[in-house]
């Protein structure tokens, strides 16, 4: 259950804005049914952590914090407030230092993947009823993580197709790589009419492009153009291959022509019979 309360302000020098008022908004109006299983969640998180702007460590210590809550489904309606310790918090997320801990705890509520719930004197604490139930609690909430699940999991699916396509893209290149440098050899190497030191000077410059950090759109582009390129040096060799079997075709119509004549041998005794008759 979410803290009563319209907003919850940071404490000290910690600003509140528009983005937190955001996240506290979504996380009120969540129904309280609404059921996630906790270790999903994070995976789409972690998947989609650059469409989100948050770095590893920021999800080793999303990991660490959601290892404080005991069950593994969240429940929009339970108490969903961790509060350990940023010594326990270090601890679970593999000694990472003080300093780094906090920049990232507030990436992480920047974010909105979690509400950090300050007390008064901004400790971590829980308050317990006379049947040791969580009575009131000041830490980090994670309800966003309920609120918010079908986004996550929306922007991990976009993260996967573009992963996808961009390994579609590069299999596109390396094929017509493949293709653009065997056929160009081959050219030169059967001494085929063509410009073919001129082709690979094109087919070296359209490469040259060709970054790691390329985008997708980049790399599509780039597998059209060296897709065109080859389609264009296949043209060129099917064109001399043509040329030869029609080459080929008018020299066996021609020696078959010859064939075609009556032979010396048969029509000079049959000359020489008539003369003689």
């Amino acid at each position: 259950m979410t803290q009563q309360g319209l907003v919850t302000t940071p404490f000290g020098r910690r600003t509140l804005s528009l983005g937190l008022i955001a996240t506290q908004q979504q996380a009120r109006a969540v129904e309280p049914e609404k059921t996630v299983h906790k270790w999903k969640v994070f995976q789409a998180i972690t998947e989609a952590k650059d469409k989100l702007g948050l770095p590893d460590r920021a999800i080793a210590i999303l990991q660490a914090l959601l290892s404080f809550h005991q069950e593994t489904t969240l429940t929009a309606g339970d108490p969903l407030i961790v509060f350990p310790s940023n010594e326990k918090l270090c601890q679970r997320a593999h000694g990472i230092a003080p300093a780094t801990l906090r920049r990232h705890l507030a990436a992480l509520v920047e974010a909105g993947i979690v509400i950090r719930r300050d007390s008064p004197n901004g400790k971590r604490y829980a308050r317990r009823g006379q049947d040791g139930a969580v009575s009131l609690a000041f830490g980090f909430e994670l309800t966003p993580l309920v609120a918010r699940a079908e986004e996550f999991e929306a922007l991990a699916a976009e993260v996967q197709a573009e992963r996808k396509a961009l390994r579609l893209a590069r299999e596109r290149i390396t094929l017509a790589r493949r293709d653009i440098a065997k056929m160009i050899m081959l050219g030169m190497e059967e001494g085929l009419s063509g410009d073919w030191e001129g082709l690979h000077g094109h087919y070296m410059s359209l490469v040259g492009t060709l970054r790691r950090s390329s985008t997708l759109a980049e790399m599509q582009n780039m597998a059209s153009d060296l897709e065109a390129f080859a389609a264009e040096i296949l043209k060129h060799l099917e064109l001399f291959i043509n040329s030869s079997i029609h080459s080929a075709n008018e020299s066996h119509s021609e020696h078959h022509k010859q064939n075609s004549k009556p032979d010396s041998s048969e029509s000079e005794p049959a000359f020489k019979k008539d003369k003689g008759g």
